[in-house]
């Protein structure tokens, strides 16, 4: 990394990644309770989500105080240093109350709007992945030391393994299932993780051929869409965009642009 300050900016993530990790997974309570409500009343935030969000920005505080924030559960400043952390403290929420394990932390540090380090650790898996623009996307986990990302090999599309979210507003949710039913004819087969962090991430890692979903913010993907696209993934939005609330797309080369095609022509960005 020949810009001095990237280097500081990842460690700075893995520590406050490792540290929330640790407290939601060590921490969490049997009888974790919802705290609040998002869109809609199955869409939900617990205690455990404001809880991480805070022990997150309090560690990046105490480092560079006079970063921005832009977080999921409220943290917003606008900051003076030009470097912004965008922070998903619990993705994988509904996961989390139910007790299954595919929920994870994400972190990304912009500067001038452009993301150069991204974070996500997903604890239950005992995995961290990590990017630096330009740098390459690298993973720690069960295996010995770093290990290098890179997508699979590009598949033709009706072997390719893709994985969806589905929204909690009910008439979103319809109208998402009504575009996987005519999407999954065409593929391998759909899988639905429920934490679009390490959806990304397991693109990243060859683990799926592709990704797309409806209705997501900046922190659910601001981390995974770099680590995805530095280990060789192309991500955008509707064709010639890139990721929006109104579509998220991620694949492998081949498989991206005719994943992102049929999604357009199947409406998958519309109510």
């Amino acid at each position: 990394m020949s810009d001095p300050l990237l280097p500081e900016l990842l460690r700075l993530a893995q520590e406050s990644a490792r540290r929330a990790g640790e407290l939601l997974r060590d921490g969490r309570p049997a009888d974790l309770a919802v705290a609040a409500t998002k869109s809609s009343p199955i869409d939900v935030v617990t205690e455990m989500d404001i809880a991480a969000e805070k022990l997150i920005t309090d560690v990046i505080s105490d480092h560079r105080p006079d970063d921005g924030f832009l977080g999921e559960e409220g943290a917003s400043r606008e900051g003076g240093t030009g470097i912004r952390w965008v922070i998903d403290p619990l993705d994988g929420t509904v996961n989390y109350l139910y007790g299954l394990p595919t929920w994870s932390v994400s972190i990304a540090a912009e500067r001038d709007g452009e993301r150069i380090v991204g974070v996500v650790a997903a604890p239950m898996r005992g995995e961290t992945f990590h990017a630096v623009l330009g740098g390459g996307a690298w993973a720690t986990g069960a295996w010995k030391g770093e290990r290098r990302l890179a997508v699979r090999p590009a598949p033709p599309l009706d072997q390719a393994l893709v994985s969806t979210g589905f929204n909690y507003v009910a008439e979103v949710k319809a109208h998402q299932a009504e575009v996987a039913r005519r999407l999954i004819p065409l593929l391998r087969d759909i899988r639905r993780g429920g934490s679009a962090a390490v959806d990304l991430c397991d693109v990243a890692a060859g683990r799926l051929d592709g990704y797309y979903e409806r209705g997501l913010n900046a922190w659910d993907v601001a981390a995974g869409d770099l680590i995805a696209r530095e280990a060789g993934a192309l991500t955008g939005g509707r064709p010639g965009e890139r990721p929006s609330r109104d579509l998220t797309v991620a694949g492998t080369p081949g498989v991206f642009e005719p994943l992102q095609r049929l999604l357009e022509d199947f409406g998958a960005w519309h109510d």
